[in-house]
């Protein structure tokens, strides 16, 4: 538990350090962040990352994530980016007599997406205007509903989740952890109220909560299919990339795509 404690509060340190600090800081960190994210998900799947899809994987996972080309340059849309990934991709199992199979391609697919395009919204999030407000909104939601879940879940919780996919999440801790995370939006409506309205705020607490946990399960199950524990060992006493960052993965889009992040 104190090496747990010790990692999260350097970790959550540098993270807020960088978070707060913007520009290239915190994009680095993120790109940094989706790299080692799609190599801890490529090893899950037995996908050695020498491999030329693998490696074509990572260049998609770094133009996905960016929220805008450096020097200026024109930055390709999510939709071009992620066609002609699938086309290459395809395009492999032809060139390779079948060696890449098809099941691996779109695994390498889908993890693409599914890192690439978190980490871009996050990234995303910390350029809109008042960057840092809305970034750290977002992830106050997203952690409260986290310790509230778990806390709540230690103190009351009686009635099993889903116990085939995550057997120590309870539908008590769930709802304690929807209630905290709205009560924590709310502190941040009535901290700043030009920027954000109490509905709006309530509503990025009640989709942080269910899609954050969501997001977890997605992840917890991914792992138990795959029998691992973790998803890597960057973290002492966390685990990997993946593993911390299963809910912010979810989260971010969705927030953007229902327009919660805008008045």
């Amino acid at each position: 538990m104190g090496q747990r404690i010790v990692t999260g509060v350097v970790a959550g340190a540098a993270f807020i350090g960088l978070l707060v600090a913007g520009g290239w800081y915190y994009t680095g960190l993120l790109l940094l962040l989706a790299l080692i994210g799609y190599w801890e998900y490529a090893r899950l799947n037995g996908q050695k990352w020498t491999r030329l899809d693998v490696l074509i994987g990572f260049a998609a996972v770094l133009l996905i994530a960016l929220p805008k080309m450096p020097f200026g340059w024109e930055m390709p849309s999510f939709t071009t980016i992620t066609w002609v990934l699938m086309f290459v991709l395809l395009c492999g199992t032809v060139f390779s007599k079948n060696r890449i199979q098809l099941e691996h391609v779109s695994v390498l697919f889908l993890g693409a997406v599914y890192v690439g395009a978190g980490f871009h919204y996050m990234a995303l999030t910390r350029d809109l205007e008042h960057g840092i407000f809305w970034s750290a909104l977002t992830f106050a939601c997203i952690w409260a509903s986290d310790a509230g879940a778990y806390f709540v879940g230690k103190a009351i919780g009686k009635t099993k989740l889903w116990p085939a996919i995550s057997p120590n999440k309870t539908i008590e801790g769930a709802l304690g952890g929807l209630v905290i995370a709205i009560g924590v939006g709310l502190i941040f409506a009535y901290s700043q109220p030009e920027w954000v309205g109490v509905g709006q705020a309530a509503l990025i607490g009640l989709t942080a909560a269910v899609a954050g946990q969501l997001g977890d399960l997605v992840q917890s199950a991914y792992k138990r299919f795959r029998n691992v524990k973790d998803s890597g060992q960057l973290l002492p006493g966390h685990g990997g990339v993946l593993d911390r960052t299963d809910s912010w993965l979810i989260v971010f889009p969705l927030v953007h795509m229902l327009g919660l992040l805008t008045m």
